[in-house]
């Protein structure tokens, strides 16, 4: 379960925020896009349903595996209203991955390399002309869904700025976020409490999940946080094609679903109606977006309290959520803003970067101030690894 932070708030409509463009040389024209709901607020784009291509799994050892080994069944308890999972249970014991490696692209980039076939497979990209030789992915873009989500969330976002790195490739714009100054100290700055918060979610998934040969929950072993479950699928939003990785939770095996992914979240209980709208408001909208990109039906929620104990879930159907934010507040987030936005942000990489794989093209965002976009040489964001870059099968 991608665990970010959900405390995000809606634009202040008093500021101005634009998207500038950097001016190459070759092209004498500016691009500026709006980030302001209102600019965004048309009919929903064509969005083709996700469709999976395939998998992954990383190990205890943080190692690829082009398997589905890691991915774990949905096995919820006989009474959801009344349940006390605790989460503090065996924190002291937690196996921790190393935070500070940052993997980029890379275990999607290695799953692209054992699937050549899948990836040569795909729905053509407009206008691509097709050769003998591999010379290309049919896919406009390559990303995580993380960074997708971030980028749909704008329009409605004024606390968390964005940083990420854009590369074209042989025709395909690979993107990759970086952690923000902002995000590099808050982590810094965390506190024992913060820590062990940000790792109830693990413990909840290990309530939540078995292992497919054993069919039942075990909580009485350390958690391991290096293990990861990936999915990866391709879908088309306007006329841009995009190859994506999403972490995902569990699969439900009773499912009659196309889409049988479950994906679990913790949150604090609800007291208030205005804490219930502020958690329709900050949080649903990016659980929405996470899910909805994936196809993902279901999100399971646990509602604990200050102390880790997790009283009841409730059963948010990812369909019904629009709905949910719109009967509680006045003036709710809109899907077709979100996806409108995303749809925009991409015509503007397309419109401004060009096909030349020397060079990084880095964006940055904080919300009140217009998207900087600079062309750089140098190696800090240059995240596409030669391994990949020399692959063999290139021009075969």
């Amino acid at each position: 379960m991608k665990r970010s932070n959900l405390q995000s708030v809606n634009h202040n409509q008093d500021c101005a925020k634009k998207l500038k463009t950097i001016h190459l040389p070759e092209e004498g024209n500016s691009f500026i896009l709006e980030t302001l709901s209102q600019h965004h607020d048309k009919p929903f784009p064509f969005f083709k349903e996700p469709k999976e291509i395939g998998s992954f799994s990383i190990d205890e050892k943080r190692q690829f595996q082009n398997d589905r080994r890691q991915l774990r069944i949905y096995t919820p308890p006989s009474n959801m209203k009344n349940c006390h999972f605790d989460l503090r249970l065996g924190y002291s014991s937690m196996i921790k991955k190393d935070e500070s490696i940052y993997n980029y692209l890379n275990n999607l980039l290695s799953w692209i390399m054992s699937n050549k076939q899948t990836v040569t497979n795909l729905p053509s990209k407009t206008n691509d002309q097709k050769t003998d030789k591999f010379e290309r992915l049919n896919t406009d873009f390559v990303c995580w869904r993380g960074l997708l989500t971030k980028l749909a969330c704008i329009p409605y976002e004024n606390k968390e700025d964005i940083l990420l790195a854009v590369i074209n490739f042989r025709g395909t714009y690979y993107m990759c976020e970086y952690h923000t100054e902002s995000k590099v100290e808050q982590i810094k700055n965390e506190t024992p409490r913060q820590k062990e918060m940000c790792a109830w979610g693990f413990k909840f998934e290990q309530y939540m999940t078995a292992d497919r040969n054993l069919g039942v929950p075990v909580t009485n072993v350390p958690v391991n946080t290096n293990v990861e479950f990936g999915s990866v699928a391709c879908t088309r939003l306007g006329n841009h094609s995009l190859l994506f990785g999403a972490e995902v939770d569990c699969e439900d095996l009773g499912s009659t679903d196309s889409n049988k992914y479950v994906e679990l979240k913790t949150c604090r209980i609800t007291e208030s109606q205005r804490q219930y709208e502020n958690f329709c408001k900050y949080k649903l909208i990016k659980w929405w977006v996470q899910s909805f990109l994936i196809g993902v039906r279901h999100i399971i929620c646990g509602f604990r309290d200050d102390r880790g104990l997790v009283q009841y879930l409730e059963d948010f159907s990812v369909s019904k959520i629009p709905s949910i934010v719109q009967e509680t507040l006045q003036q709710p987030w809109r899907p077709n803003v979100c996806f409108n936005f995303l749809k925009a942000f991409l015509d503007f990489i397309k419109a401004n970067i060009a096909d030349d794989s020397r060079n990084v093209y880095v964006f940055r965002w904080q919300p009140g101030s217009p998207v900087t976009v600079e062309k750089r040489k140098d190696q800090n964001f240059n995240f596409l690894p030669n391994w990949y870059r020399k692959w063999s099968a290139w021009d075969n």
